[in-house]
């Protein structure tokens, strides 16, 4: 049986939206949403945030959340996340979940996570769903992606692909849930960025561009997910969870 970590990276410097990991929903900030989400995944055997800010740490520590402060020079939530499997050795397998998740479900975890339990070949894995709205399809936030046959990805952009003729391809969008083999997470962190992953700025395309497969697992439940770009998300979330 696989041993797995789960991460939730949790940074206050978010460049659009600055502090949006505290920013409240209903009473309770944004990254807990995410934590009491996934805490109960029966896949997973331990989970933490992982932040470099006091005030995100003081927060988790206050309603009994394990964390640990990693290095504020960490690129990207794949990088903390890294950091935090450095230091705890003996997991298999690391998730990766975003803290601006809020409406993510203990079973997509679950699901990602019995990825790599059935296909021991496969070295990173993350979560794709339908885009449901034309706004969907040309909003920047929405990152979206396309895949070869076998269900691994090709490419994934902030730009509409593949192009408007989406009859043969409908198109998908990637929810910030990542898994990887804790070896190949330590390797993708000592990686120099890469050019498309800092002109799309999306951490992933680093795998991909240094031909590490990322298996996407198509989940139709995950359509209504909304994640947190900006204040208007947050507004959208409040008005998701009040209907």
């Amino acid at each position: 049986m696989l041993r797995t970590l789960g991460v939730i990276p949790a940074r206050y410097g978010s460049t659009r939206f600055p502090g949006k990991m505290l920013a409240d929903i209903n009473g309770k900030p944004l990254f807990m949403w995410t934590y009491d989400g996934v805490k109960k995944a029966r896949k997973l055997d331990h989970l933490i945030v992982a932040t470099d800010d006091e005030r995100i740490a003081d927060v988790a520590e206050r309603h009994g959340i394990d964390v640990m402060m990693t290095s504020p020079k960490c690129k990207s939530g794949t990088e903390r996340t890294a950091e935090v499997a450095k230091n705890l050795t003996f997991y298999d397998v690391v998730i990766n979940i975003q803290g601006d998740e809020p409406m993510i479900k203990c079973e997509f975890i679950d699901q990602l996570v019995e990825v790599f339990e059935a296909n021991p070949q496969i070295e990173i894995a993350t979560i794709t769903t339908h885009i449901r709205t034309k706004r969907q399809w040309y909003n920047p936030n929405v990152v979206k992606v396309v895949t070869d046959i076998n269900g691994f990805a090709l490419y994934f952009s902030r730009s509409p692909i593949p192009s408007e003729n989406t009859e043969y391809f409908p198109p998908r969008r990637h929810i910030g849930i990542y898994g990887y083999r804790r070896e190949t997470l330590l390797r993708l962190a000592e990686l120099e960025p890469t050019p498309l992953e800092l002109a799309e700025k999306l951490e992933q395309l680093r795998a991909v561009e240094n031909g590490i497969k990322i298996f996407c697992l198509d989940i139709p439940e995950a359509k209504d997910l909304i994640s947190v770009d900006t204040i208007e998300d947050i507004e959208l979330v409040k008005k998701f969870l009040h209907d």
